[in-house]
């Protein structure tokens, strides 16, 4: 059996870490393919609901690779779980009870704080603990939970209990998932949470300089800062659509179910080339792989997505250009090796510029679709992330890949 934890690149003595990932992030998933509808049919603007979103989880996912080198991993996550539950608990018992904006955009802020301490620093974790050679797939495996529960299982729950429970209840089950993948990821896990690159017994106020290395690398280490900028343009568009495509697809007929299983589905397909271009990334070059499959891949996909139902409103034709668009997105997977590679030490600090870029990607894809969807449209809207895809290709040229000289 460990024979087949190694050859699947899958860290044994933190299997429970990333089963607790992927409940917990089932939670988070609940309310994505209905809210945006949810909250516009009720008069307000959903763009700038996930844009405020956007901003907190970028603030933590900043934050998060820095604090855990500070406070410890487990005290990090600990601290994520506890927000989420009180942003979560604000926005389904007092936000969308009184259907008042302003509480439902600070509850809603609150649990954006909440998730990217306890999934992205588990991402730190797994850095600490998985050896150079093997870090791409370990790195695959986690978006592989972290995707399965988001995009996938918390899609398939949320539309089944926004369907037969209520808003409410779906919106209060997220809780119960967090729960669930606290107690497994912290308490079920067992594996060694102790930074190996910084010793645990340098000086408090050495350890509290840590709070500001993931600022100060963006000025000693260029090619970090490059890859946070490709790690902002890899899900810019997962987000942007998020808060536009339903509306636009629902205009070609689709219903709200069907919209659903096309967003639980392809993300299914993401989910499993999290694990292949991780591997793939290992065996031919990470910098080759973020290139041809994530950013090339993505700059044509992401438009096939788009136009898929203008080219032919078929269900089964959306969801196969769907699905490419998601296969694509996986090719970016190898960046979560590549950026701390980069760096003989800080590799928290660099793991936080790419949680940085994960999580400003959930502010910047609403505010292209608040800033270009009226003066552009929604085509616009694609045009220019497909235009992103190419820059961040161009961008991988200047960062490079020590393992392909």
């Amino acid at each position: 059996m460990s024979d087949f934890f190694k050859r699947a690149g899958l860290p044994k003595g933190l299997l429970w870490g990333f089963v607790g990932v992927l409940i917990f992030m089932m939670g988070d998933g609940v309310e994505q393919t209905w809210l945006s509808k949810y909250i516009t049919d009720r008069g307000f603007n959903s763009a700038d609901l996930f844009a405020v979103y956007g901003v907190t989880v970028a603030i933590s996912s900043w934050l998060s690779g820095v604090i855990a080198e500070t406070f410890g991993v487990k005290r990090t996550m600990l601290a994520g779980f506890i927000l989420y539950v009180v942003g979560v608990a604000g926005f389904a018992g007092i936000g969308m009870t009184q259907m008042n904006f302003p509480v439902l955009m600070a509850t809603y802020a609150v649990k954006g704080l909440g998730y990217p301490l306890f999934a992205y620093t588990f991402m730190v974790w797994i850095t600490y603990r998985v050896e150079q050679d093997t870090l791409s797939s370990a790195q695959g495996w986690f978006w592989f939970v972290f995707t399965g529960g988001l995009n996938v299982l918390g899609a398939y729950w949320g539309i089944f209990a926004y369907t037969h429970l209520g808003v409410q209840a779906t919106l209060w089950s997220a809780i119960a998932f967090a729960v669930v993948g606290a107690v497994f990821a912290l308490w079920v896990n067992r594996s060694p949470s102790d930074n190996k690159f910084v010793s645990a017994d340098a000086p408090q106020g050495g350890r509290i300089k840590a709070l500001f290395k993931g600022l100060s690398i963006l000025g000693r280490e260029p090619k970090v800062l490059l890859g946070g900028i490709v790690r902002i343009i890899n899900t810019t568009s997962q987000f942007a659509f998020i808060v536009f495509l339903p509306l636009y697809m629902f205009e070609y007929g689709l219903s709200e179910t069907q919209w659903a299983s096309i967003w639980a589905i392809i993300f299914l397909f993401n989910i499993i080339f999290n694990l292949v271009f991780g591997i793939v990334g290992d065996k031919i070059g990470w910098n080759r792989t973020i290139t041809w499959f994530g950013c090339i891949g993505c700059a044509v996909s992401v438009l096939l997505f788009y136009y898929s139902p203008q080219i032919l409103n078929q269900y089964w034709f959306i969801l196969l250009c769907g699905s490419l668009w998601c296969i694509c997105l996986a090719g970016f997977v190898p960046l979560s090796a590549l950026v701390p590679s980069l760096v003989e030490s800080d590799k928290g600090a660099a793991v936080s510029v790419l949680n940085l870029g994960a999580g400003a990607s959930a502010f910047v894809g609403p505010l292209l679709v608040r800033a270009l969807s009226k003066p552009i449209g929604y085509g616009g809207v694609a045009w220019t992330l497909a235009g992103l895809y190419l820059l961040s290709a161009l961008l991988m040229r200047f960062i490079g890949d020590r393992r392909e000289k």
